[in-house]
């Protein structure tokens, strides 16, 4: 049943959600900082104040549907997007050294006669270089190795990418992003298009590489449920605006109705979250939010 919204309730849930928010401030010891990001696209903000540290070691989750700015986040943490007001700092900097941060783009579909090897496509993350080009020698490939049997992909190494599994060629593309020794991992929606399975496995493995290489993870996704035993905080995003906080904190009635700016229950059943808005439910795992602005970026 919809609530009709009073002053009175939505000037409270958005304090709720802005309180959470300010938890997210900068300290430094925080290996990332984002403060007061806002990002403006063709004349759209995609980002509306976004604050969030991440101290090393940390696995957050980024959650939220299309168009609510995940991908735009991500890319402005990475550099490729420049801020119209607030900034990104690394360790303290403004820039990134180079091989800081290890990161694993949207997947793309790869044309199985691509005559590409895994472990070239790995090598990739290494040097930065065309194939066939720089210096190669027994130290590169050791770590090439290393890297592929981390994420338990080297039995795969000489196969062409474009014929390997989902899953499989998500783990050549996690050692791609390992490779160079990064302190912060980006993943862009990588359990989309996995079975349940597979998507288990993947989140298994950050949590291992993470607990045992101390790299922080942030990763996004549109269903919480299979990252949710792992996560130490989730940013929760809708419309460009978020809540920072742990899934206690964040997947809760109130906070989701101050984000959403409109009445939202949640629900746990048979060890699953299920956002609920109304008459409708509204899984995590829908691509389309109901609630959020006309998709222009993810």
């Amino acid at each position: 049943m919809l609530l009709k919204n009073s002053n009175a309730r939505d000037a409270s849930m958005q304090a709720t959600a802005s309180s959470l928010a300010r938890t997210s401030h900068m300290h430094e010891d925080s290996l990332l900082s984002v403060q007061d990001v806002h990002v403006e696209l063709g004349g759209n903000e995609i980002l509306k104040g976004i604050d969030l540290r991440v101290d090393p070691g940390e696995f957050l989750g980024l959650i939220g549907s299309n168009g609510a700015g995940k991908t735009t986040l991500l890319r402005t943490i990475l550099g490729d997007v420049e801020p119209s007001r607030g900034y990104v700092s690394i360790e303290g900097r403004r820039h990134a050294k180079a091989g800081m941060i290890g990161y694993v783009p949207q997947k793309i579909q790869l044309d199985p006669d691509l005559p590409i090897r895994a472990k070239d496509l790995v090598a990739l993350g290494l040097d930065g270089q065309r194939f066939g080009i720089g210096m190669r020698g027994a130290r590169f490939w050791n770590q090439v190795e290393h890297a592929m049997t981390g994420v338990g992909a080297w039995q795969f190494a000489d196969r062409p990418v474009g014929r390997l599994s989902g899953g499989q060629q998500q783990r050549v593309l996690i050692a791609a992003a390992l490779v160079a020794s990064p302190k912060l991992m980006l993943l862009d929606e990588p359990l989309a298009n996995l079975d349940p399975a597979n998507a288990d496995d993947i989140v298994k493995l950050l949590n291992d590489i993470r607990k045992n290489e101390g790299i922080s993870i942030i990763l996004s996704a549109h269903d919480i449920n299979p990252l949710i035993d792992s996560l130490d905080k989730v940013v929760y995003l809708a419309s460009g605006n978020a809540v920072v906080g742990t899934t206690d904190e964040v997947i809760t009635t109130e906070v989701l109705s101050a984000l959403y700016r409109h009445p939202i229950e949640v629900l746990h059943a048979g060890g699953r979250v299920m956002v609920m808005a109304g008459e409708t439910s509204h899984a995590h795992v829908n691509d389309v939010d109901p609630f959020a602005a006309k998709p222009v970026e993810d």
